[in-house]
């Protein structure tokens, strides 16, 4: 896909002023209301080209917000990576040296044989990701398609999910088999841990302006969820009216090419339904790549990143679909 398909349409902020701060740790900001509460964190730049969360972190940073009541961090995790920026090479500042969300095991972090840019970011923003209870984890997507939770495996995170209720698609999986992701991190991705729960936006296409508010709608929504702050401590117009449905997705098997002969059926975006088990969805050396099942749901399919190995799209089926009398914001 070529970038005269996906213009950049907002501007990347200059986050340099909010290096340091009160934690400890460079771009991760703290504040305690000094009143009980659970410890809330939104975090942005997971991944370095991935802008929306982090024009939502800047503002609130800039516009002063604290919490009412428990703990609140705002972070920019992979600031390295997001250093690195260039338009015309816009896939390359995903991350430095290896995927900063594929690294959030105990024994990942712990084995000091390991080391790499995001590693090292990693183990510096760990004791307070640790003390963190309720994460919010902003991303977007290679290509351009409607927003989605990770909501993780878990019912807890099915449950926050609706609780938030929005974006319209929640999906749960697994992970990656190459690591595992923030959001799943120690007590995130503890059953028998109810304290702590995570929740991982894909706000839509990187670059475009209509990611930004869902990035808004979303950290809105989680912090008057938690109760760390109140409604009228949020900047104007960020909440937007909740979608009438949500589907609750699980996703069942990834597609992974073997080779660079793989092409899709159609140009597809994403969250595309289709009713009849065997339908193609596209080829694979020369083989048609079909549905599993009825009601099959792709999710984020991307050849962006093309090559032997790589998830290309991932098949999920449609669990429960949770309807709302009203849509207002």
């Amino acid at each position: 896909m070529s970038m005269d398909a996906y213009p950049i349409e907002v501007a990347f902020p200059d986050i340099t002023m909010h290096e340091h701060s009160s934690s400890g740790v460079a771009y991760v900001h703290t504040f305690d209301s000094g009143t009980p509460g659970p410890h809330v964190m939104i975090n942005a730049l997971t991944h370095g080209n991935e802008v929306c969360g982090a024009i939502v972190v800047d503002q609130l940073l800039r516009g002063g917000l604290k919490p009412r009541r428990g703990r609140l961090t705002l972070s920019f995790a992979n600031v390295a990576a997001y250093g690195r920026f260039d338009p015309a090479k816009p896939d390359a500042a995903r991350f430095v040296d290896q995927d900063f969300n594929r690294v959030w095991t105990a024994k990942v972090l712990d084995d000091t044989s390991l080391m790499s840019s995001e590693l090292t970011r990693a183990r510096a923003m760990r004791p307070v990701i640790d003390s963190v209870d309720l994460l919010l984890d902003l991303h977007s997507m290679h290509e351009k398609s409607k927003p989605l939770i990770v909501a993780g495996p878990l019912q807890k995170g099915i449950d926050l999910s609706v609780q938030v209720g929005t974006p319209a698609t929640v999906i749960c999986d697994e992970g990656h088999p190459e690591g595992r992701r923030m959001r799943d991190y120690e007590g995130f991705g503890d059953p028998s841990n109810m304290e702590k729960n995570a929740l991982l936006i894909e706000c839509g296409q990187h670059w475009e302006q209509s990611a930004v508010a869902v990035a808004r709608d979303t950290t809105a929504r989680f912090l008057l969820l938690s109760g760390v702050i109140d409604e009228a401590d949020l900047p104007p117009d960020w909440l937007a009216p909740l979608p009438p449905v949500q589907h609750i997705v699980r996703v069942t098997q990834p597609v992974v090419a073997t080779s660079m002969d793989f092409r899709f059926a159609a140009p597809y975006t994403g969250l595309e339904i289709f009713a009849d088990a065997g339908s193609v969805i596209g080829w694979s050396n020369g083989e048609a790549v079909v549905t599993p099942y009825d009601d099959c749901m792709l999710v984020m399919p991307s050849l962006r990143q093309l090559r032997p190995g790589v998830t290309v799209v991932r098949l999920g089926k449609i669990e429960q679909t949770v309807t709302r009398a009203s849509t207002g914001g």
